[in-house]
């Protein structure tokens, strides 16, 4: 699989993460309807990227909500949301992914499941985590 692939299934797992209230269940990695197999190697890039999203999840939040000009996480639409998780745990946490290359992926993410103002919202936010580091 591609990066742009594995980050799109990360962005499919971490998408669940709101809509379980208290302990957050384990997240199986799933190959929903594709007919393409997930490597091993891919599953456990995917598993550890979820992993370090949901082990940081409380300083992401708060790093989006200081960026977002005064959204709160809870008024963020979900796939707005789970796509500002996944490149802000990239810009924060992850020095393997340049932080230009975690924006853009954020944004075209943003144009295929939401639309352009999404787009626009996440790259102003994710700019100004950028700028904060």
């Amino acid at each position: 699989m591609t990066r742009h692939e594995l980050r799109e299934r990360i962005f499919q797992t971490i998408f669940q993460l709101p809509f379980y209230d208290e302990e957050l269940p384990e997240i199986e990695v799933s190959d929903v309807a594709d007919s393409e197999e997930i490597s091993d190697k891919d599953k456990a890039y995917i598993e550890a990227k979820v992993a370090g999203i949901r082990d940081n999840l409380e300083e992401i939040d708060k790093t989006i909500e200081q960026n977002s000009n005064g959204w709160k996480v809870k008024r963020i639409g979900k796939s707005e949301l789970a796509i500002l998780r996944l490149a802000v745990y990239e810009i924060r946490f992850d020095a393997d992914v340049p932080d230009k290359v975690a924006i853009n992926e954020a944004v075209e993410l943003a144009k295929s499941y939401s639309d352009e103002k999404a787009a626009r919202f996440i790259n102003g936010v994710l700019s100004g985590v950028v700028g904060c580091f």
